[in-house]
C-alpha cells in the first residue's frame, strides 16, 4: 500500500504541474483560433500517458480523408488521453462532464462537442456543431455505445448522432458550404495487460469505469497498479448512405477488432 501510496504521489504531481502549465497556453490557442489548438492537446495526453505509464500500440491509421467520424467503443476515462495521443481531434461527451470540476476545463479546452441525452431537440444543435468542426478538418470522435462497458465486449452503437452528423454534412454539401458525407471509421480501444501481465476477463473490469462508479477512486486505483497496456484498432472507413446500416456495420467492425485483440485471433 505504502508502495503504491508513493508512486501515486510521483505521478500526480507531474501531471498537475504539466496540466497548469498547459491550461492557459491552449485557452489561448483556441480563443485566438492559433494551429497549436489541435497539436497541444496531442502533446499533452502523450506527456500525461508517460507519466502514468500507458503504453499506446496502434494498429491501422486513421483515414486521411476529411470529413471524418470516428466511432469508437468506450471503457474508460483513460479513452481520452490514449485516443487523443494518436491524432489532433475532437469528442462528444455528455452535458454533464461540462460540470464537473477540473474535468469540464480541460473538456472545453479539448473544444469537446456536449450533448443533452435527456432532449431529443439538443440532437440536431449537436450534430450540427459535428459537421462544423469535420468541414473545419477536425475528426469527431463519438462513443457510440453512449457509455462505458467492462472492456470484454462492445455494446450496441447507437445510430441518433451518427445518422444525424452525416445529414448535416450532406445538406451543407448540397448547399455547396461542405466536402460532403463523412467519412466513418470505426475504432476498437482494448486494454491488454498491465504491468507485463495479460489482464484477462477477470482482469479488465478493474481498469474500465462502468456503472455508477465514482471517479476519483477509480483514477488512484489505476494509478497505484502500475504501468497498462493498451491497443488502439483503427478499421476500415465505411461508407454506407443508410444511418442503422452503417452503425450496424461499424459496431460489427468494432467487436471483431476487439475480440482480435483480447484474444490474438
Amino acid at each position: 500500500m505504502r508502495a503504491g501510496g508513493l508512486r501515486v504521489g510521483l505521478v500526480l504531481v507531474p501531471v498537475v504541474l504539466v496540466t497548469l502549465i498547459g491550461i492557459p497556453l491552449q485557452w489561448l490557442a483556441v480563443r485566438y483560433r492559433l494551429p497549436a489548438r489541435r497539436t497541444l492537446p496531442l502533446l499533452y495526453h502523450r506527456i500525461v500517458l508517460a507519466l502514468v505509464g500507458v503504453r499506446v500500440r496502434v494498429v491501422g491509421a486513421p483515414a486521411t480523408a476529411r470529413p471524418l467520424l470516428l466511432v469508437s467503443n468506450h471503457v474508460s476515462w483513460l479513452d481520452i488521453c490514449v485516443l487523443g495521443s494518436c491524432l489532433p481531434l475532437c469528442f462528444v461527451a455528455k452535458a454533464e462532464v461540462a460540470g464537473w470540476p477540473g474535468i469540464g476545463l480541460l473538456a472545453k479546452l479539448q473544444r469537446t462537442i456536449f450533448v443533452d441525452r435527456t432532449s431529443r431537440a439538443a440532437t440536431g444543435k449537436v450534430a450540427g456543431e459535428m459537421a462544423a468542426r469535420m468541414n473545419d478538418g477536425d475528426p469527431v470522435v463519438l462513443f457510440a455505445e453512449g457509455t462505458s462497458s467492462d472492456g470484454n465486449r462492445v455494446l450496441q452503437f447507437r445510430s441518433a448522432l451518427i445518422g444525424a452528423a452525416r445529414a448535416t454534412l450532406g445538406e451543407g454539401a448540397a448547399a455547396g458550404d461542405a466536402a460532403g458525407a463523412a467519412i466513418l471509421q470505426p475504432l476498437a480501444i482494448a486494454y491488454v495487460r498491465q504491468n507485463g501481465v495479460p489482464l484477462g476477463r477477470a482482469g479488465r473490469p478493474r481498469l474500465a469505469w462502468y456503472g455508477d462508479m465514482d471517479l476519483a477512486p477509480h483514477l488512484l486505483a489505476v494509478l497505484r497498479r502500475g504501468a497498462v497496456d493498451v491497443e488502439v484498432h483503427f478499421g476500415a472507413p465505411l461508407d454506407a448512405g443508410d444511418r442503422k446500416a452503417a452503425t450496424l456495420r461499424a459496431e460489427a467492425a468494432s467487436r471483431t477488432m476487439l475480440a482480435r485483440a483480447l484474444t490474438g485471433r
